[in-house]
């Protein structure tokens, strides 16, 4: 194998990689969105749903993506998420369906009791995610192309903080909508919301490192993207 293939093996393989991560944090936080947590950060204990602790990871994937395959590549792994998710959708509605055996580990009544406010879960964290994914990957050129690919900050943590204000906004008026007060469903945007943007600028020596790490590896010039 000559050393062009090899990079470009290399390459395919990073990107589905990158893309199973992306997919499998998402697949993740609709399964345990249903929990909700205390996260004590020492200045400030935020209120969130469990599946906001690996949702980050989505945006910091795609933001490397973008960086290093370009945007018709990372929307190709947002479209794949979609039906990720839709897949999940569709499996848990068949686990559902089939009454368990009595000596099951897991019986109905437990299946149910984590599952069964799933569908109204993954269809709001899809509805949000679609919309927040999109505006995250538009928004992440839209400031590559302003700062004429410099200045990796600014499109990492600008893109992130809008897009996951829509997301948050999103999936939590569809969760709690006519059954919480407003109030409630505020507050609870406001601490999601935060903590996300606290986690968007937390992983940007991440995104430096990696991204850094990857154009070396593979002899890229500045704000070279790879073609896979």
């Amino acid at each position: 194998m000559n050393r062009k293939k090899q990079r470009t093996e290399q390459a395919k393989f990073l990107y589905l990689t990158l893309a199973a991560l992306f997919i499998t944090a998402l697949v993740s936080c609709n399964l345990i969105a249903n929990k909700f947590v205390e996260v004590d950060l020492g200045f400030k204990v935020f209120v969130v749903s469990a599946g906001v602790l690996p949702y980050p990871l989505t945006f910091l994937i795609t933001d490397i993506l973008s960086e290093i395959f370009g945007r018709k590549k990372t929307n190709q792994v947002v479209a794949a998420g979609f039906f990720a998710s839709l897949f999940v959708l569709l499996i848990l509605k068949l686990g559902g369906m089939f009454p368990a055996i009595p000596s099951s580990p897991v019986n109905d009544s437990g299946y149910n009791q984590v599952f069964q406010n799933s569908e109204r879960i993954i269809m709001a964290s899809m509805l949000a995610y679609l919309v927040a994914q999109f505006v995250d990957v538009r928004l992440f050129h839209f400031w590559k192309k302003l700062t004429k690919g410099k200045h990796l900050w600014i499109r990492n943590n600008f893109s992130t903080i809008l897009s996951q204000l829509m997301d948050t906004i999103l999936v939590t008026s569809v969760i709690f909508m006519g059954r919480e007060s407003v109030g409630f469903i505020s507050a609870l945007v406001l601490d999601g919301w935060f903590f996300k943007v606290l986690c968007a600028a937390a992983d940007t020596l991440v995104i430096y490192l990696v991204v850094y790490a990857i154009r070396r590896f593979f002899k890229l010039k500045s704000h070279e993207e790879i073609m896979v």
